[in-house]
């Protein structure tokens, strides 16, 4: 093929998604400095990767992109993503391979075909074998503006370690207790000093009031509730400030490994196979091993299958308590 001077990356949805490509954009511009990257997303992401130094213009599936690209990227793989390419003149187009297949099966007959655990980030860059694209070994990136910063700096005024804490996600059964967040706090914030930020969408402002309900009153005071109250990179920027974060695997988790913050990761009804652990990012990893029905599904269920929930509910409050008090121990102000 000719040289790559136009390129056209898709990827439709969500926040961890998202995230996930952009080491690929690092490393296409790195292996085409002179071509144009455009990105294509739903409208919601955009302000993801407004800021991104490796994009030159970004669409959405209401203003898509026209004309000829030499290369498309195509990592969303779906009717929505091939009906934008149909409209385009391009000359090479490459698709992720999702392989639904090996999540079939380990979902349904717990037969984990994958063989070693790859990150989706690694699975993304398979689509680009035959342009000789190097792997970098680099972590994912966001980029906050200066307003976006100045947004979160009133939080940090004091010497005080901050906990950012991640409570939210799509669905259930990724979703550890808010009752259960409450005791963790309890216990972190009995031995230690330390302001924690809850962090989510407005989807989650009632979770975060639970958190809050049920906290001991000697907590109240170092607690503040940012969930709805921030955007999409308002919090990145909050997040790049905080000294840790306990998560659940939701698309902040992914936004915290872009600043290669120590993350502390609760996999319910998750499974690592999958290729969604922090990328080149710390993380301790708290799941529980041995449990027959887990994974129940891939991207998460409305309700526990089997109605105990032990997938997150066997999970040990004061072992997480402990791991993070551990790490925030050793950390010099």
């Amino acid at each position: 093929m000719h040289s790559i001077k136009k390129i056209l990356v898709i990827r439709l949805s969500s926040i961890g998604d998202i995230i996930l490509t952009t080491p690929l954009l690092r490393r296409l511009n790195a292996a085409f400095p002179d071509a144009k990257i455009d990105y294509c997303t739903k409208t919601p992401f955009v302000t993801l990767l407004a800021s991104n130094p490796r994009i030159s213009s970004l669409y959405t599936l209401d203003q898509p992109p026209t004309g000829a690209y030499d290369l498309v990227v195509d990592l969303q793989h779906n009717i929505r993503s091939r009906a934008v390419i149909k409209q385009l003149q391009a000359d090479k187009v490459v698709r992720y391979r999702k392989e639904n297949w090996k999540k079939w099966l380990l979902v349904h007959f717990k037969w984990n075909v994958y063989g070693s655990t790859r990150s989706v980030v690694d699975r993304y860059h398979d689509s680009l074998k035959d342009l000789n694209v190097p792997d970098d070994h680099q972590g994912c990136e966001l980029y906050p503006s200066i307003e976006e910063r100045a947004f979160a700096a009133p939080y940090f005024k004091s010497e005080q370690k901050t906990l950012a804490l991640c409570f939210g996600a799509k669905h259930f059964t990724k979703r550890f207790p808010p009752a259960r967040f409450a005791a963790v706090l309890s216990l972190i914030m009995k031995d230690d000093s330390l302001q924690v930020l809850l962090l989510g969408g407005k989807e989650d402002a009632l979770q975060a009031d639970e958190i809050i309900q049920t906290l001991p009153p000697y907590c109240l005071p170092m607690v503040v509730n940012l969930a709805g109250r921030c955007s999409l990179m308002q919090t990145a920027a909050v997040i790049d400030c905080c000294d840790a974060v306990l998560s659940n695997d939701t698309g902040l988790m992914h936004m915290a490994s872009a600043f290669g913050k120590q993350l502390f990761v609760l996999f319910g009804s998750s499974a690592a196979a999958f290729g969604f652990l922090p990328f080149h990012a710390p993380y301790n990893l708290f799941e529980v091993d041995g449990l027959s029905c887990r994974p129940c599904s891939h991207i998460g269920r409305d309700r526990c299958p089997k109605g105990h929930f032990r997938c997150m509910n066997d999970l040990s409050d004061s072992n997480i308590a402990k791991q993070i008090l551990d790490y925030l121990n050793k950390q010099v102000l």
